[in-house]
């Protein structure tokens, strides 16, 4: 792809790859007859050998936990599937719960992805797949319903494919200095209480969070208790979160920046 040099080009490039790979034959799950026990234990070779219980014991507590920590189960079961044959480094393993704050050496808040321990060269689908499927995976463990999850990864994938049609168009100097900043955040919560939500998730969850974030770089994570609050306020009497809805959410900023403005929709009295 690096020698195509117009926008037509790509495009003409992404249609001769979608007659490899058509759409429909990325619903495929690939090779799910191995043991997964064997493949955790392989995952774990490399790690303090004294923490590897504890991280096992972590990935039990529920069906979550367990995804977040198997990365090298879907990497095994996606390797089997269909693909575009389009290849970058993608992040390997990237669920919902490795996107967060941290401090850029400008000292800037910035929210991105900041767990990098899997990154890899591979077919760009695998790390859209594992996106969506955290999300999938987040709802029903939160006892949401099979509608509100679906309209959760409506919102993720639309999202995705409205910036990526928006990127391709950008200059590589204009990506580079590409920035989701907290504050760019708040500024487009449509809501006092969109931007609330923001601005607890920019504090990490605790008081000095942002300071610690600012003087040594470590995380400022979003708290998952927003999401769950989410959750619980659109699954009893659910404000409309249609595809149609999720379509529009997704062209008016990134998935971190919605959020909180699905929230923000939310009526006062069905919020949790």
């Amino acid at each position: 792809m690096a020698d195509l040099e117009s926008i037509e080009d790509k495009r003409a490039a992404g249609q001769k790859a979608r007659e490899r790979t058509k759409r429909s034959e990325h619903r495929e799950v690939g090779n799910v007859d191995r043991d997964p026990v064997e493949l955790l234990q392989r995952s774990s070779q490399g790690r303090v050998e004294a923490l590897v219980p504890l991280r096992y014991g972590r990935m039990a507590v529920s069906p979550f936990a367990f995804f977040r920590g198997s990365a090298i189960l879907q990497a095994h079961d996606l390797s089997g599937t269909p693909n575009t044959g389009i290849v970058s480094s993608i992040c390997g393993d990237a669920h919902l719960m490795n996107f967060g704050g941290f401090a850029t050496p400008e000292r800037q808040l910035v929210f991105d992805l900041n767990d990098f321990d899997e990154v890899t060269i591979g077919p760009w689908e695998w790390d859209i797949k594992r996106l969506a499927a955290s999300f999938a995976i987040a709802a029903q463990h939160m006892g949401v319903g099979r509608g509100v999850a679906s309209d959760l990864v409506m919102a993720v994938v639309n999202s995705y494919r409205d910036r990526i049609a928006q990127y391709a168009e950008c200059s590589v100097l204009e990506l580079w200095y590409e920035r989701i900043t907290f504050e760019g955040m708040i500024e487009s919560a449509v809501t006092p209480e969109g931007r609330r939500l923001v601005r607890k998730g920019m504090e990490g969850g605790r008081p000095d969070a942002r300071e610690r974030t600012q003087q040594d770089g470590s995380r400022a994570g979003w708290p998952m208790d927003h999401a769950r609050r989410a959750a619980r306020a659109l699954s009893p009497g659910r404000p409309e979160l249609t595809p149609r809805r999720s379509k529009r959410l997704g062209r008016n900023g990134r998935l971190e920046e919605e959020a909180p403005q699905v929230v923000a929709r939310i009526p006062r009295h069905a919020r949790a």
